[in-house]
Order: C-alpha cells, then structure tokens, then sequence
C-alpha cells in the first residue's frame, strides 16, 4: 500500500514543500495538490516538481469544467514533463454551487464530459491530429459554431509519457463505475471501509467488468486524517468542522452528494440534521451532530495496534493509496508518523 499526503491549499504551502525532504525519506510515496476556489493547483504543482525529485505529484483534483479538454491534456504533459514522468492527473466534476457561482459556467452532464475529457486528454498525449465528434466537445469546431477556419492539429511537443495515469474523484454510483472502467485510479471521499463494498461494491464490478487491461489494476487512493497514540481520541473533533461542511453545506437539499453519501452509509436522520443545522447558520451545532462513529471509521487515528487493524480493514476494502494528513504539531512529530505508517502499510 502506498502512502500520500495532500498539501494544503489554503495556506503553509511553500514551507510544506520545503520539509517534503524529509516526508521522502520517511517513504512518502506521493503528493496531492487539491483545487477549489483557491489558488490554482498547476502553478504549486509547478512549483512542486521543481522542489522534488523521485516523489510523485498529483493534481488532487482538477475540476473538468475549468479548462478546456486540451488544455487540461497540454498542462497534464507540462506536468509530466517538468517533474520527468511523475505526475498523476487527478480530475472530478466539483459541484453546482462551486462551479456555477465561482466559475459562472453550467454545471451540466458531468459523467458525459468527464468521460469525453479523458478520450481527449489520451489522444492528445499519443500526439494524434486532433479530430474528435463527441455529444459535449467537437474539435475542430464545427465551420457553423465559428470561422470554419479550425485545424485540426497535434500536440507540438513530445509528451514524457503517451499514457499519464488518470485518477478520477467519484462517490455516486454511476460516477464509481465509470472511473473503474476507463480510470487508471479512484479516489471515493470519507471512505468507510467497513461499509465500502455495500455501497460502491456493485458500482466497481459494472465497471470493472468493462475495464480495458492495458489500464492495470484499479489504484483506490483514500484520504484519512493520521494521529499514533494511546490518548487521541480527542483528535477526532478536529475532524467535525470539514465533515460538518462537506455533509451539511456543500450543496443544496438535494443537490448534496457527501450528504447523499453519508445517508448510504446509514446515517439517514445524522445526515437531514446537520444539513439543517449547517444551512440555518448553526454550524458549531452542526458540527456536534456528526456521529463519533463515523468520524473514527473514517481516520486513522487512535494506538499503535489498533490502526495497524485498521490499515488491514482499508487494504481489505481494496485501498491501494492513503492520503493521510498527520496531526501532529510539530514537524518532526509528523514525519514520524509517516515513517511508522509506511513502515505498516509495507
């Protein structure tokens, strides 16, 4: 099992990079760069093949309708080659409010497009002339959308790698079979490993089912916070306000997919009241109706024993990457636990 760690993107970057040094030779294997409405991920990523050298970097994630498909697949290759060969192209569909409000573009036919984006992205990289008729992109133009003056033409540059690993983030079922069928890597959010097959099982065999085998096996990346102790527990509270956020204001009633998954995962009434509380403003509410249960299903934190169980609850439900983000407080405290975590998932 391979171990990850996601940066900031709010804040701490630059001296963040600077210590992955020691992340490194602790065995961290892989490094994410996450983009919301923030700055963007392409110029840290950037910045981040220039400060490494063997570590491997990943766009965690970029949301498909912000750049064209082409140029997603001219900054993938950009990528790759600034870091030789170590870049991971992580995409997903964000959501309405997201997208709509921030980004002012229509937040329509996300698994369509996603799929249509890969394709190009792939053709791209294999440097072909660029002739593509799908439902949601047509290049070149079409003479009566435009000039009639588009050409259909081939990436300049010889691309590092003709086949960039393509990492798609996915919770809704026919999001999850799509990326087993034509991703080379997944990445579900708050996974519970006990409940995982019950809720994503079906989704992963449909797709896998029509996986094409030069794509290799499925790699499953799953974030979870990190704390190794015997007195951690109260470790988990710093976990309410993201899950507070995600299940409870990341969309509207109804148009809340962490809410949706959180209901799936049997926390039916748990998900209706903190979505209540959260969209009323009382969010310090919202955050004390996140059940304890699900906080600690979904992290890596308690005794040295008890998450070596749980490293083998993940690596049963088919987790191949952890994203963990360590909270200890001090530096040394954190590169600590990625040695020891490393040291277990190896």
């Amino acid at each position: 099992m391979r171990i990850g760690m996601p940066l900031n993107y709010s804040g701490g970057f630059t001296e963040a990079v600077a210590e992955l040094g020691d992340f490194e030779k602790a065995g961290l294997g892989i490094v994410f760069v996450p983009e919301a409405y923030s700055f963007d991920a392409v110029s840290q990523l950037g910045f981040l093949a220039a400060r490494t050298e063997r570590i491997e970097i990943a766009s965690g994630i970029l949301p498909i309708y912000t750049r064209t498909p082409t140029l997603t697949a001219m900054t993938a290759a950009g990528l790759d080659f600034v870091s030789g060969g170590r870049f991971t192209l992580g995409l997903g569909a964000s959501g309405p409010q997201v997208i709509e409000g921030f980004h002012g573009v229509p937040y329509d036919a996300p698994l369509a497009r996603t799929r249509e984006v890969v394709e190009i992205c792939r053709a791209v990289w294999r440097r072909e002339k660029l002739e593509y008729a799908g439902r949601h992109y047509t290049l070149p133009l079409p003479p009566e959308h435009g000039t009639g003056l588009g050409k259909a033409l081939k990436i300049i540059n010889q691309p590092v790698r003709e086949r960039i690993p393509v990492l798609l983030a996915a919770i809704g079922p026919k999001n999850v079979a799509m990326a087993a069928e034509i991703a080379e890597g997944w990445e579900p959010f708050f996974f519970h490993p006990e409940k995982a097959g019950e809720v994503w099982g079906d989704a992963l065999a449909e797709g896998a089912a029509r996986r094409a085998p030069e794509l290799g096996p499925l790699d499953v990346v799953v974030a979870a916070p990190l704390a190794i102790g015997e007195d951690t527990d109260g470790l988990l509270d710093l976990m309410r306000p993201m899950v507070a956020l995600y299940v409870g204001g990341m969309g509207a009633k109804g148009r809340n997919f962490y809410n949706d998954l959180a209901r799936r995962y049997g926390y039916v009434r748990e998900a209706e009241l903190i979505q209540e509380l959260y969209l009323a403003g009382r969010k310090k509410e919202a955050e004390a109706a996140v059940p304890v249960d699900l906080l600690r299903a979904t992290a890596l934190i308690g005794p040295p024993g008890y998450l070596r169980e749980r490293l083998a609850a993940y690596a049963e439900a088919g987790a191949t990457t952890l994203n963990v983000t360590p909270l200890a407080a001090h530096h040394h405290a954190r590169v600590a636990a990625i040695e020891q975590v490393c040291e277990w998932a190896s």
